[in-house]
């Protein structure tokens, strides 16, 4: 079954917001994990504006799932990484104004910087995703630089898929299909949401784990957490 990684940006968002901690971002990685998800993700940015670099060290030792740390490669983000030491980092190219991630990494123009980061990371024990749009060159250069899975940006089929063009898995599946024949593991993120989860993890073979924060939390105001959890699990199987 491909795992689901809660990303809890949007609940350190919402306690940014009032000030204080509540919601309690730790709290709410442990109920999500005792509710079944198989993992918990994290963003965080330079200017902290939803999770903190402090909220990644409080986690540690309360995510005994799969605990996945994304972000931009810069020093400070690199030095949080290698102090924390999650079970995998997610490399994404994000701009320091960025609202959210817009796009993969090209892995042919910066293959050295991100062959170097990638080593770093290896070397102190942490599995290495990178982010990735469905461009099967792109797949042949996240196999150039030694990483360990790719994150399929999925916002275009997302959008794609809302307008009833179920054609735009296309590029998805041939990318998978690329990654699986070079020994890449396949991740995915970017929303997703109970509408279209089933769809996509169908036509995506050897799917290992995705990736999904806004479109559950918007979810789980709702119908609830522990419910949303379940559903997305289920859609999963």
């Amino acid at each position: 079954m491909t795992k689901l990684s809660v990303n809890i940006n949007k609940i350190a968002t919402l306690r940014n917001s009032r000030g204080g901690d509540v919601p309690n971002v730790v709290e709410f990685a442990k109920d999500v994990q005792r509710f079944g998800a198989e993992g918990v993700t994290i963003h965080p940015r330079p200017d902290e504006r939803h999770i903190r670099y402090q909220d990644a060290r409080d986690l540690k030792p309360e995510v005994y799932t799969e605990y996945n740390i994304e972000g931009n490669p810069v020093a400070s983000f690199m030095d949080l990484v290698l102090e924390v030491k999650p079970t995998q980092v997610t490399l994404v190219p994000d701009a320091v104004d960025a609202i959210t991630s817009n796009a993969g990494w090209d892995t042919i123009k910066h293959k050295d910087f991100l062959t170097d980061v990638i080593t770093t990371f290896q070397s102190n024990g942490i599995r290495t995703s990178i982010f990735v749009d469905p461009i099967l060159k792109q797949i042949e250069g996240a196999k150039a630089i030694g990483a360990d899975r790719i994150e399929l940006y999925t916002e275009a089929f997302a959008h794609q898929y809302s307008l009833g063009n179920t054609v735009a898995i296309k590029p998805y599946t041939e990318s998978a299909e690329l990654a699986n024949s070079l020994g890449l593991g396949v991740n995915a993120g970017h929303d997703l949401s109970l509408d279209n989860i089933k769809f996509f993890k169908d036509h995506i073979p050897g799917l290992l784990e995705v990736s999904i924060g806004h479109a559950l939390i918007a979810e789980s105001l709702y119908l609830g957490v522990e419910n949303v959890i379940q559903m997305y699990l289920h859609k999963l199987k």
